[in-house]
């Protein structure tokens, strides 16, 4: 058994994380950390783990002490937090796999100009944790920096197209939209009932912070960098991402060269669903699940494609792709613990 900690084990990421490892048939849990709730039982806090759990809030101050009983760390912090730990455990064995910001980034002066901080760690060597991206170089790293839950989306839709050159790269926009999860647990006027309710808004035009990871992401396939507008949406409802990503196709590419681009880019991958050419993907049919599903249309009057993906954004945004990760970097089968049924109705 491969002992696992999370820090920041009450967020709704790091929750829903907790419920993963602990069905996890090759992981033990043996520490998890809060620093509004320290020394209260996980169930107090969460109702929903009675009887599934009986692990009690610890502080980080005892990082030395988690980490000695820890072979992997999964940090569940905002951004700002992780980098700090990777420096204080850079000469352990422990490997750590960060759910937040702070190693996503190979450069990080694009860390420091997105997010306004400094970066404490710039010669941790970690890698990108997008598993259908980068799989091989996941297997033996140290810190593994999770991919963003409206990247994971954005990038996975646009991969083989950007891979194979069959689109227009300047001209990329993906318009995304999310449920109210994304934006944490912590009570804030925007996610408040009476305002969110029966409203849908655009919010960080030009400005997101996951602009820069997809554009890393993208620019990284590409050969060359990449810059696109991406502009997020709230919508009322608890979970889900679906993104709709436009680019003009090059000459000559036709429908069956985008569809062979799809098919054979994720032919073999466990947790990509292709819905085909002219489907519509929806968030309630990954809801719950470690699933993305993709499909694309072809509008030949303007000569676009028009990607749409849909992700459980706690899942396949968040906890279940870092356990995604967690399975390659210990060389289990990469579906373990995920075999996830979509919540439905």
């Amino acid at each position: 058994m491969t002992k696992v900690s999370i820090l920041g084990a009450t967020g709704y990421a790091g929750a829903e994380l907790v419920k993963l490892i602990l069905q996890h048939p090759n992981a033990t849990l043996t520490h998890i950390t809060s620093e509004s709730h320290t020394g209260q039982a996980l169930a107090d806090v969460y109702p929903h783990m009675r009887g599934i759990t009986d692990l009690t809030l610890e502080s980080m101050d005892n990082l030395e002490a988690i980490a000695k009983d820890s072979d992997f760390i999964f940090i569940a912090l905002p951004h700002g937090h992780a980098m700090a730990v990777g420096k204080a455990l850079a000469d352990t064995q422990v490997r750590i796999i960060d759910l937040g910001a702070d190693y996503r980034f190979s450069d990080t002066k694009v860390y420091e100009a997105w997010y306004h901080v400094p970066h404490t760690h710039p010669d941790a060597a970690s890698v990108y944790g997008l598993a259908e991206l980068n799989r091989e170089a996941i297997k033996s790293a140290k810190i593994i920096g999770n991919a963003g839950c409206y990247t994971t989306a954005s990038i996975l839709a646009l991969a083989p197209l950007v891979k194979n050159h069959l689109i227009q790269t300047n001209t990329i926009i993906i318009d995304a939209k999310s449920g109210t999860s994304g934006a944490g647990r912590s009570a804030k006027l925007d996610t408040h009932y009476p305002e969110f309710y029966d409203a849908f808004k655009a919010y960080g035009v030009a400005t997101h912070r996951h602009t820069p990871e997809i554009e890393a992401a993208l620019g990284k396939l590409n050969g060359s960098p990449i810059m696109l507008n991406f502009t997020p949406h709230l919508v009322p409802m608890s979970r889900g991402i679906l993104a709709t990503a436009y680019a003009n196709l090059n000459e000559g590419v036709t429908p069956n060269a985008v569809s062979q681009a799809f098919e054979k880019a994720y032919a073999t991958e466990p947790f990509v669903r292709l819905l085909g050419r002219n489907a519509y993907p929806n968030t309630k049919y990954v809801r719950g699940s470690n699933f993305i599903d993709i499909a694309w249309h072809i509008d030949e009057r303007t000569g676009r494609v028009i990607v749409l993906s849909a992700i459980d954004n706690l899942v396949k945004g968040a906890a279940g792709q870092a356990v995604q990760n967690f399975n390659i970097a210990c060389g289990y089968e990469e579906t373990t613990g995920l075999k996830l049924v979509p919540m439905y109705p």
